[in-house]
């Protein structure tokens, strides 16, 4: 502990210290010093033995007001430290949020104006007349429960499910024609239209299908789920003017309509 007068040097500036009296940048300077500084802490330290020896064995009332001066300052400067780290914490999740939304709205405009990327025309599924399945009469026979399962699912809109159960079914069971007619139509009506092309294509393409024409109206419908704007005008027109194919009302009244815009 340091003798009066080893502590007389420091004795000012303590008692400003302790009395709240310095600047911010003062007290700031300050308490930096008494980090680096071991004269100046062990002064630091006797000037508050001395005041608290003080306080205990005299108990002036004017250095009772000095402590809880420096007890306010204390707390003001606690409470300051709060709000700006809860300022700070605030601007953070602001900024947060709209980096979160510029990314989302980022995402969302290279997803529209990538190649390809424009949302699937769903005008398409207004205007189809979808097939109505293979009659249960026809899905009875004890070796074709995958059939009969394949249909089930599509009746009940499970697409994938029915697509996965019509390719488990053995080919000698069913004709291709077939085959290929309802891989079309399942992909069809789960809005892949550039998947169903394919098959629906085969099926037009095998001699003598009895499919065939209900094949090219699905076609149609798969051009223009697909956005293939010109060969979708071309397939409805040709199914418009065929007579025999019971689809043609349906592609009739989709020409009427005037839907099919343009690819710009």
């Amino acid at each position: 502990m340091m003798s009066p007068a080893e502590l007389r040097p420091f004795l000012d500036e303590l008692e400003r210290f302790a009395d709240g009296q310095m600047t911010t940048i003062e007290q700031d300077a300050f308490e930096e010093r008494l980090q680096r500084d071991p004269h100046l802490r062990e002064a630091y330290e006797t000037y508050e033995q001395v005041t608290a020896d003080l306080r205990w064995v005299a108990g002036h009332e004017t250095l009772r007001h000095r402590l809880l001066a420096l007890d306010r300052r204390l707390d003001q400067r606690q409470t300051a430290l709060v709000r700006i780290k809860r300022r700070q914490r605030r601007a953070q999740t602001r900024w947060g949020t709209v980096f979160t939304v510029l990314v989302v709205v980022l995402l969302g405009l290279w997803f529209v104006l990538r190649p390809g990327g424009r949302p699937a025309d769903k005008a398409w599924s207004t205007y189809y007349v979808a097939d109505p399945g293979l009659p249960q009469s026809a899905t009875l026979d004890e070796h074709r429960p995958l059939l009969a399962e394949a249909m089930e699912q599509y009746r009940q809109g499970h697409y994938p499910a029915a697509l996965h159960a019509l390719r488990r079914v053995p080919t000698d069971n069913l004709g291709p024609d077939t085959m290929l007619y309802y891989n079309g139509v399942f992909l069809l009506s789960a809005g892949d239209g550039r998947a169903a092309r394919p098959y629906l294509r085969r099926v037009i393409q095998q001699p003598g299908s009895l499919l065939s024409r209900k094949a090219r109206y699905h076609l149609a419908v798969a051009h223009w789920a697909a956005q293939q704007w010109p060969e979708a005008r071309a397939a409805f027109r040709e199914v418009a003017i065929d007579s025999l194919n019971p689809y043609r009302r349906a592609a009739q009244q989709v020409l009427r309509a005037n839907v099919l815009r343009d690819e710009d």
